[in-house]
């Protein structure tokens, strides 16, 4: 069992013993650490909760409500929520900044406390580490009993999120209408299954099916919306001869799609159909994260703008996209990011604007992914015990490729003509994650291969 703490927030698994999982003890001392930092930046005292439908969600969520009133907030409560409505809601509620109780892709027994600012972003980095030194030192002041903060719950906020989408200037909802499109929505048990077939309806979609619908955290499949774990979807989509499919994640920031005949989409190309779309409406610059296709960088090019890469991490894409005025941006594993709604990922503007492209293509999902640039990104992991450096693993590997081009900036990416691979340890899991593009899906994987080897030599 694990305990995370970064720059983002903390995540960890349910249960077990006090500063090695998520417990009672840990939720309770890094929500005061969010609240004791927010005091110091602010007098305002209004802040957003919201959480996914995760099994611990309501535990984790009433510690977090009870802990930030004890600090004398205002909490107004979203309840089942998405990470994107919980990041837009601090800017609707004009607070001093928001917590999401998810732990996004990972498995039913994790969750997390993500933070946000007053802008409904992620904290920056300096930010993090001042917070968790708080936490470090339990340096709170809590409020005496007169000073004691207020709970409520709104749970409007999410209409309000889809309201926005909806109004979007370049979601075209006749276009949608007209295409009569049917669909199935893989809501994995979680807020997917509330908020997806409301912004469909707004949308003027009526014929879709919703498989594992239940909100109960007890995900009918890995939650991580890749391939292998979606041919349940896939299935479903043939069956009903539907359209299309969708898949979200638990806390409905990611987002992919399936084709008529059960093929993937791919979730690498829903950023890249989403900023084809952008781009034609709007010139302009576009950012995704180095571990994503370079699909996106082609597709940009072609439409006369600049692509920029980041680091990994939503906060660093946003950062990013603000420094060179991008136009559309997010990363490759289907995290849409639409700077003129808001700065984060946000499955429910992609899936409004990838039907408004779909629609206005003329084409199938199977004919518009047939028009992109055909590339493969092998994402494999290695799991990480204790004890292994990392750091001198990477410096032995960036030696044995030093006659390749090679970029540190965020772990390894080493450049293979016009091949490349990408090694990081990850900001929520102990692994390293090793992706490799290339042309062709068997020399993607051997690249990734031979890495996971040299590795596996090393440790």
């Amino acid at each position: 069992m694990t305990l995370i703490k970064s720059i983002s927030g903390i995540r960890g698994t349910i249960g077990g013993n006090t500063g090695d999982n998520l417990t009672p003890v840990d939720i309770v001392k890094f929500a005061a650490a969010y609240g004791s930092w927010l005091l110091q930046q602010t007098d305002n005292t209004k802040i957003v909760i919201g959480r996914d439908g995760r099994i611990s969600g309501e535990m984790v969520s009433n510690l977090v409500a009870n802990t930030l009133t004890g600090l004398g907030f205002s909490v107004v409560d979203l309840g089942l929520s998405t990470t994107p409505t919980v990041e837009m809601a601090v800017k609707f509620e004009d607070a001093a900044g928001g917590i999401i109780l998810t732990a996004s892709h990972n498995p039913k027994e994790w969750n997390a406390l993500k933070l946000l600012n007053s802008k409904g972003e992620f904290i920056s980095g300096d930010e993090g580490q001042t917070i968790l030194a708080l936490a470090e030192t339990e340096d709170f002041e809590f409020a005496g009993v007169d000073k004691l903060g207020t709970y409520s719950k709104d749970e409007s906020l999410l209409k309000k999120h889809i309201e926005a989408v909806v109004k979007y200037p370049l979601v075209d909802i006749e276009a949608i209408k007209s295409k009569n499109f049917k669909i199935i929505v893989d809501a994995v048990n979680s807020t997917g299954a509330i908020a997806v077939p409301a912004l469909l309806k707004e949308l003027g979609v009526t014929n879709f099916v919703v498989l594992n619908e239940e909100v109960n955290g007890k995900f009918a499949h890995n939650p991580e919306p890749l391939p292998e774990h979606l041919t349940g979807l896939s299935e479903a989509v043939v069956k009903h001869r539907a359209d299309l499919g969708i898949a979200v994640d638990p806390d409905v920031d990611r987002l992919c799609f399936v084709c008529e005949d059960g093929s993937m989409f791919g979730e690498e190309y829903t950023l890249v159909a989403v900023a084809d779309y952008i781009l034609n409406k709007r010139k302009g610059n576009t950012v995704s994260n180095m571990s994503s296709t370079k699909a996106l960088k082609e597709v940009t090019l072609k439409h006369g703008g600049e692509y920029f890469p980041s680091m990994v991490g939503e906060v660093n894409v946003v950062n990013k996209m603000k420094a060179v005025n991008a136009v559309i941006g997010g990363e490759g594993n289907g995290g849409i990011i639409v700077p003129d709604l808001h700065y984060g990922r946000d499955a429910l503007v992609g899936i409004a604007l990838f039907l408004t492209h779909l629609a206005g293509s003329k084409k199938s999902i199977k004919q518009l992914r047939s028009s992109y640039p055909d590339y493969y990104i092998s994402k494999n992991k290695i799991e990480l015990t204790n004890g292994i450096d990392v750091k001198t693993i990477f410096e032995s590997i960036k030696d044995l490729y030093k006659n390749h081009p090679i970029n540190a900036e965020d772990g390894l990416k080493i450049e293979f003509d016009s091949d490349w691979v990408h090694l990081r340890t990850s900001n929520t899991e102990p692994i390293i994650r090793i992706y490799a593009e290339s042309d062709h899906e068997s020399k993607a994987d051997n690249i990734a291969r031979k890495l996971m080897q040299d590795i596996g030599k090393m440790m």
